[in-house]
């Protein structure tokens, strides 16, 4: 299979600042792929022409784009997302995730959208990412985050056990069967996907020092450890590393991310919970990771920033995680792609 990636890209919350950095990325340079943006166009048009009497960046003309046009265009005001903007934000994403089950697309690259909102438009759900995985008919996927680094081209990938729950609730929605079906995705995506079928995986530990001993927390020792060894036993053709203490974890991605130590670095790390996989890669990556739903029958994949309604429509607002989410999916599609043909060739 030997074709460009073709790529739905959805607006996310029109109030926000989603048309702006996908006007912004798209201007950047040229791409091996086929775009189409699920919006509207006199929405896009109307962006654009605000955009550039205001600010002499690059933005792509929306006449050049491909839209998939939804409905008639709103009435609304940037900055001030509404009934109706959460709406519109769903039906971008749900439109696209339909062409795509369908045939039409490889991948869907969404823009940010408030929760908030999709709930006072009557939809009900965590975020973009439970949709994804309602409408794909999938009950086994996760949440990773992918950040190349600028300094040393070092590609970090973060998946996380327990994504959008109090801190007080991770304790209980832990246990070894969910780890499992964690560690089992995450390395079915990574042979999938990054064409790494003999990665090293850290697992982090939950507690300070990893328990200590049982000094600081007893989950280490009472079965998070003897589930790494059991792990290790069913999976002999991959390195897996932990429970490793949660503070020193990230050491070797900060040093494989601003310099040399690339070779010491993990190929993957599991979290065990939001804040722990997400506070380190904000911290490295914050203008550039990328968020991707594994375990979809598609790529997935999203910037790893907000709607930021406060600074919509200004023309300040950053592209880059926008164009390494466009990125990332190219490159996803393309493994895949690769991964499949392999596999037909293979006798």
């Amino acid at each position: 299979m030997n074709r460009r990636p073709r790529l739905a890209i959805t607006l996310g919350d029109p109030a926000g600042i989603g048309p702006e950095v996908i006007l912004k990325a798209l201007a950047q340079e040229s791409r091996e792929c086929d775009v189409t943006v699920f919006g509207h166009r006199a929405l896009l048009t109307s962006c654009y022409q605000e955009l550039i009497n205001q600010s002499a960046q690059d933005y792509i003309n929306p006449e050049r784009l491909l839209i998939f046009d939804l409905e008639h265009p709103i009435a609304f005001q940037l900055g001030h997302p509404s009934v109706k903007t959460g709406a519109a934000s769903f039906t971008y994403v749900k439109t696209a995730i339909d062409q795509t089950l369908s045939g039409e697309f490889d991948a869907v690259v969404t823009g940010p959208i408030a929760k908030s909102v999709w709930k006072q438009a009557g939809h009900h759900y965590a975020g973009q990412t439970e949709l994804l995985a309602e409408c794909a008919g999938v009950k086994r996927f996760g949440m990773m985050f992918v950040a190349r680094s600028p300094h040393t081209q070092w590609q970090l990938r973060s998946l996380l056990a327990t994504t959008h729950i109090p801190l007080a609730d991770v304790p209980r929605q832990l246990t070894p069967a969910l780890l499992s079906r964690k560690l089992d995705l995450l390395l079915d995506c990574l042979a999938r996907d990054f064409g790494l079928t003999k990665p090293r995986v850290a697992i982090s530990g939950l507690n300070p020092h990893s328990g200590e001993q049982g000094q600081l927390g007893r989950e280490e020792l009472e079965w998070i450890t003897p589930w790494v060894e059991e792990m290790r036993s069913q999976h002999p053709q991959i390195t897996l590393d932990g429970p490793i203490p949660p503070d020193t974890m990230w050491v070797k991605p900060g040093q494989a991310w601003f310099g040399p130590g690339i070779d010491a670095a993990h190929d993957a790390y599991l979290a065990l919970y939001h804040d722990q996989g997400l506070i380190p890669v904000k911290l490295m990556a914050f203008d550039r990771a990328v968020n991707t739903t594994i375990g979809l029958p598609f790529v997935r994949t999203s910037p790893d920033h907000g709607t930021a309604f406060d600074i919509a429509g200004q023309g300040v607002a950053d592209a880059t995680s926008m164009g390494a989410a466009i990125d990332l999916a190219i490159e996803l599609v393309n493994q895949k792609h690769k991964t499949h043909s392999e596999s037909e060739d293979s006798p």
